[in-house]
């Protein structure tokens, strides 16, 4: 599912506004966003703690770098567009970690995010049954505890000068149905009107 979720954040990402702009991924893991935004003029950064997922994100064309969402090794300003999927759930400090995803981003550049509500309807979809379907999410792999207040997550990146729009998202069930007879090797997702399960959100800083 993490490859599905990578075609649909990189949907959201916009040809790079100049030249040698700079996508900062964080949380990049084995660098599944690069083929999708290999095309669009970013100098791509990808940063997380595991080396082991850093080696493979170069092996995508992705210029590693060692760190910690929470406190990101990047200059202010530094990103023209900034990108957290799949990783703000699996965060001790949501606050530290949204606040440095917005200080590493230039005025008028782009935040995007996708992750998972604080919700009961959310642990019960991706948690209690997502994690029990094959090939869908790892048994374990959430902590209910560090699933995404909306409210805190928009309130923080207002607060460091990014409105947040959010929008739900889900597996298109005709190809979700494909997918699982073998029919299909991808499945494209779809926007939903509820947040309370997996969502995306994007705005752009204000400068």
């Amino acid at each position: 599912m993490l490859h599905w979720l990578a075609a649909a954040r990189a949907a959201l990402v916009p040809a790079a506004p100049r030249p040698d702009a700079v996508l900062v991924d964080l949380g990049c893991g084995a660098g599944l966003l690069a083929p999708h935004v290999a095309d669009k003029g970013y100098r791509h950064i990808g940063v997380d703690l595991s080396p082991s997922a850093l080696r493979q994100a170069a092996e995508h064309g992705v210029r590693p770098l060692a760190g910690d969402v929470q406190a990101v090794p990047l200059p202010a300003g530094f990103a023209d567009c900034v990108v957290a999927g799949q990783i703000l759930e699996h965060v001790v400090d949501l606050r530290a970690a949204v606040a440095e995803a917005c200080r590493i981003l230039r005025p008028g550049g782009l935040l995007v995010l996708d992750t998972l509500a604080a919700t009961a309807l959310c642990r019960v979809v991706a948690i209690g049954l997502a994690e029990r379907l094959p090939g869908i999410a790892p048994r374990g792999v959430h902590d209910p505890a560090l699933l995404v207040d909306r409210d805190v997550l928009a309130a923080e990146a207002a607060r460091h000068g990014v409105e947040l729009a959010l929008r739900g998202l889900r597996p298109s069930l005709r190809d979700l149905v494909a997918w699982s007879a073998l029919r299909r090797s991808t499945v494209r997702m779809v926007p939903v009107r509820t947040t309370a399960v997996l969502f995306q959100a994007i705005g752009w800083k204000k400068g």
